[in-house]
């Protein structure tokens, strides 16, 4: 059965505060839409545990910078809703623009400490123009649990604080990075790169496991395993390193020594494309 399309904050604000009436618990999953299975693996853990399941499709344009990929990137509304029929997602809340930001919008949430290394240095505004959009999402799909992947680990640290900073009444659950068999984890942006530039992105998930490989063998002093981690990708022609980091697993400053839930961090251009990846050391499962 298709979901039901929704595209008023009204009606969906409507319908979600009917079935909790009738005791039923509601889930979300925030996403901008062209989906990959690894969206479409937040929406099974939300089914998991919950008795009706939200998925939002909404291209947010305040977490794009002037020079980034908001005019291009991929609006794939009718694919996408039938690929979540295929998980018996309820509905389908896919607003507008106007919906979401109405003529003389001028309110914004500040995001936290958190916020302000790696991707907020690199993407000015770009969490502020997240926490904003979240937050009125949850206003307006006031669900008990809300889902998130790990592939954006600073963004779920950053959700995850406000959520607490703020008394937010939902419960934020993140769930693992779905990878393809070659390692590189699923991206809605993957799909920009070419076959030369994607064998060329696998450097990304290699330079994560040689990090995991060298600390299993004692090699705990970061500069040594950062260095070794942008040679790597420097070696198979990445285009751009912003950053290749290890980090603590909750503040996301840099550890001068790894240990067991080090995080670590990269950012990386290959062509005209930001990947984005993250693993943790010391741990069987990326």
């Amino acid at each position: 059965m298709r979901p039901q399309l929704l595209d008023s904050s009204r009606v969906v604000f409507d319908f979600v505060r009917d079935v909790q009436f009738a005791g039923k618990k509601v889930g979300v999953v925030p996403t901008m839409g062209a989906l990959h299975a690894g969206h479409l693996s937040l929406a099974r853990a939300a089914r998991a545990t919950c008795d009706i399941v939200v998925v939002t499709i909404f291209v947010n344009p305040t977490q794009f910078a002037p020079h980034e990929d908001l005019s291009r990137y991929p609006r794939t509304l009718e694919q996408d809703i039938e690929l979540l029929a295929g998980e018996k997602v309820d509905v389908v809340f896919a607003p507008d623009s106007a919906e979401i930001y109405p003529p003389g919008f001028s309110t914004y949430v500040q995001p936290g400490s958190v916020s302000e290394s790696w991707e907020g240095q690199y993407r000015p505004g770009h969490f502020r123009g997240v926490t904003t959009v979240v937050l009125k999402l949850f206003q307006m799909v006031p669900a008990q649990t809300a889902v998130f992947g790990r592939k954006d680990y600073q963004q779920a640290q950053v959700i995850q604080q406000m959520v607490r900073d703020l008394n937010l009444p939902v419960a934020i659950q993140v769930e693992e990075t779905v990878r393809d068999s070659d390692g590189l984890a699923l991206s809605s942006r993957n799909r920009y790169l070419t076959p030369e530039q994607r064998s060329r992105a696998l450097a990304i998930p290699a330079a994560w496991q040689h990090v995991q490989r060298e600390f299993n063998h004692g090699i705990t002093d970061t500069s040594i395993l950062e260095s070794e981690m942008r040679q790597i990708l420097e070696d198979r022609q990445v285009d751009r390193i912003d950053y290749a980091a290890c980090v603590h697993p909750e503040t996301l400053e840099r550890v001068s020594i790894a240990a067991p839930n080090t995080v670590v961090l990269l950012a990386a251009h290959v062509g005209t494309t930001r990947l984005i990846d993250n693993a943790t050391i010391g741990n069987a499962t990326p």
